[in-house]
């Protein structure tokens, strides 16, 4: 057996590669134990690599024999043949509990039940398909067709080549197509007159979805005890009304216009396996969620059309040294969304509208998880400042922010 115990354990951090790991990496022993309550599934033999990934630990896991795409009842989507292997996911039930994986194994198997090439989950013998064992929650896939060429990319990197960002674009358009007639309710919702705990680290438009941005921040703020005190000594009421508050007098006027439907979440190059230029396999649905196709257009751009990674610090400023926006693979990716699912003109504007807002759940609930659970108040500095503000900055006062909201209708509409 292979000693791995001090191989590929670093992960990515907030600013890049860091050898110390939010969540430890999954043992032999650890692995043993949980694929014991999955169906059909063969004794683990080894781990063969650990996922650089945050907010969870993942691994890939030999067998010690055979699993099929039928295991459990998984009898759609994944690769459809025999594996020798499998990908165990382990989350912290404070991020996730069974209920929360299972919102997102439903999506999948609606995806997949339409066709769009994606792994569903396994199921344990009682028909579940996620497992909680003291602190953690657990879930199991087969292993993904196609290659993960981006496996040592962090997010919010470009895509390799303008074909990518093209194909990549086409393919998010058959998701929208795929999930225009899921019906389930947003994550966090009231459910039965019930306050539902609201879903941590997800792309959501709970907020910024609401005629009243103030009031429903607030609200949902306070839903959140881990959120509370992470903001506890911030003002963060004042600077959200500064930097925030001021793109959404922009979307307000279109929300009536929206059409309510799950989206990816997090789309990215990472979260897709291929095979030369083309994506063959759609990937990691943590973030999904029920917003809208223009909302999870805009996630999209804000994802991987912008190298925030080279943004100096937004506390200094919000004047990059070289260009972010990757314009090219901008146009390529617009143009292959448009030419598979044609935006109407209001989804259009509400694309633009939403870019500068979609990250702000994202980044508050960030701010909680490192500076709360996490207890790394150096990296929820960041979330904070960095992302949550100074992305919103950097649209607000940086000529190519500026430039970027001024030419994305044009882009959106074809005639750039």
């Amino acid at each position: 057996m292979a000693d791995i115990s001090l191989q590929n354990t670093a992960q990515f951090g907030v600013h890049g590669v860091q050898e110390k790991r939010d969540w430890p990496c999954l043992t032999l022993d650890e692995v043993c134990a949980v694929l014991a309550h999955f169906a059909n599934m063969p004794p683990a033999r080894d781990v063969v690599w650990h996922s650089m990934r945050p907010f969870s630990a993942a691994c890939v896991v030999q067998l010690a024999g055979e699993v099929s795409a039928s295991a459990g009842g998984a009898n759609i989507g994944g690769q459809g043949a025999r594996a020798t292997s499998c990908v165990l996911k382990r989350h912290a039930r404070a991020l996730r509990s069974a209920a929360m994986l299972e919102q997102e194994h439903a999506f999948i198997r609606h995806l997949a039940s339409k066709g769009l090439p994606v792994c569903p989950a396994l199921a344990l013998h009682d028909g579940h398909t996620a497992l909680e064992l003291g602190n953690w929650t657990y879930e199991v896939f087969l292993p993904a067709k196609g290659e993960d060429i981006y496996r040592d990319v962090m997010s919010w990197k470009p895509y390799f080549s303008t074909a990518q960002a093209h194909a990549a674009g086409a393919a998010l358009a058959q998701l929208h197509k795929a999930a225009a007639d899921y019906t389930a309710p947003e994550r966090s919702a009231y459910v039965a007159g019930k306050t539902a705990p609201v879903v941590p680290l997800v792309s959501s438009m709970c907020v910024v979805g609401q005629e009243d941005f103030t009031t429903a921040l607030q609200q949902w703020v306070a839903r959140q005890p881990g959120l509370v005190a992470a903001l506890a000594n911030r003002p963060w009421q004042q600077d959200v009304a500064r930097d925030v508050l001021p793109f959404h007098d922009h979307l307000r006027p279109l929300l009536p216009g929206i059409k309510p439907a799950w989206g990816h979440g997090d789309w990215h190059p990472s979260n897709l396996f291929w095979h030369a230029n083309t994506p063959v396999t759609v990937l990691d649905f943590g973030m999904a969620d029920r917003t809208c196709a223009a909302f999870d257009v805009a996630v999209a751009i804000e994802r991987a059309m912008v190298d925030w990674l080279a943004l100096p610090s937004c506390s200094a400023t919000v004047q990059s040294v070289r260009p972010l926006v990757v314009w090219d693979q901008l146009t390529a990716f617009v143009a292959g969304d448009q030419y598979i699912r044609p935006l109407s003109a209001a989804e259009r504007a509400q694309v633009v509208a939403f870019l500068p807002l979609v990250h702000v759940e994202f980044a508050l609930s960030e701010t909680a998880y490192f500076g709360t659970l996490l207890q790394d108040e150096a990296s929820a500095e960041v979330a904070y400042t960095e992302y949550l503000l100074g992305h919103a900055r950097w649209f607000a006062q940086a000529q190519e922010g500026q430039e970027l909201l001024a030419r994305l209708p044009a882009l959106l509409a074809g005639q750039a």
